[in-house]
């Protein structure tokens, strides 16, 4: 049999073409949408990122996930474009899973969102290799431009986050109302935020150490120089500051509420 012969009739090969051709037509007008995960441990938020994501024509979610670990499943189950997850400094860190996922697969975009106004949150995320911050309390229409331009090869930082950077770049003054004249946590570092994070939670310096693999006189040392960088004075008074600091936005830990520091 020749070449020509294999090829079949030129009804064949018609018909062929005008399959796909209609393939193509198809597939211009349904393109492929950005297939995002979303990592949140609550299931009502993730319910409503799913429901709001997966009205949108261009994106669709190919998995949720309530844990770091679970997570980690659904990325070599779903193959996402972009993770979408909350920030963590509690029992399970973002930034942490965050540096890890970008060694692991560059091209993983990473979006993530917080309730913490603080810029120096945004900065630990886009050093980790996020490429977004997003705050909380943005707009449902927010979050949509933010995946967008982050698709674009864009770094994406909160209207409400980039304003009072560009107005002190100006020299413009910018009031943090939030601190009054406290020393602000910008001072503090990773992983003294973390602890003091832990601390605001409710947990004491056992479970903390427990939490974060550290043994307990490591703790102690930071819980030391969070005082003395936020011009503390007693252990009763780092509980309070942590406590009105995280208010409500972490989870609250078991035994919160107990003054008792272990």
């Amino acid at each position: 049999m020749g070449i020509l012969s294999s090829l079949g009739t030129d009804t064949d090969i018609k018909n062929q073409n005008s399959a796909h051709a209609t393939r193509m037509t198809r597939s211009e007008k349904n393109p492929a949408k950005t297939r995002i995960l979303v990592l949140d441990e609550h299931t009502l938020l993730r319910y409503g990122l799913n429901a709001y994501l997966n009205s949108q024509s261009d994106m669709i979610v190919c998995g949720e996930a309530g844990s770091i670990p679970d997570a980690q499943s659904k990325i070599a189950e779903c193959k996402p474009h972009l993770l979408l997850t909350a920030f963590r400094l509690g029992t399970g860190d973002t930034l942490e899973f965050v540096q890890a996922l970008k060694a692991e697969n560059p091209a993983l975009l990473i979006l993530v969102y917080a309730a913490f106004k603080e810029r120096v949150f945004a900065e630990w995320a886009l050093r980790a290799g996020a490429n977004g911050y997003l705050m909380k309390t943005a707009a449902k229409e927010e979050l949509l431009t933010a995946i967008r331009d982050v698709l674009r090869g864009q770094i994406y930082v909160s209207r409400d986050l980039a304003m009072p950077a560009f107005q002190r770049s100006l020299g413009i003054s910018v009031q943090n109302s939030a601190s009054g004249n406290l020393p602000v946590v910008d001072n503090l570092s990773h992983r003294e935020m973390h602890v003091f994070l832990l601390i605001g939670s409710g947990l004491g310096t056992k479970k903390i150490a427990h939490s974060m693999r550290l043994r307990r006189k490591t703790i102690e040392a930071h819980r030391e120089n969070i005082k003395h960088k936020l011009g503390l004075n007693s252990g009763r008074q780092l509980v309070e500051r942590a406590a009105k600091f995280v208010g409500g936005k972490l989870p609250a830990a078991k035994g919160r509420g107990r003054r008792r520091q272990e």
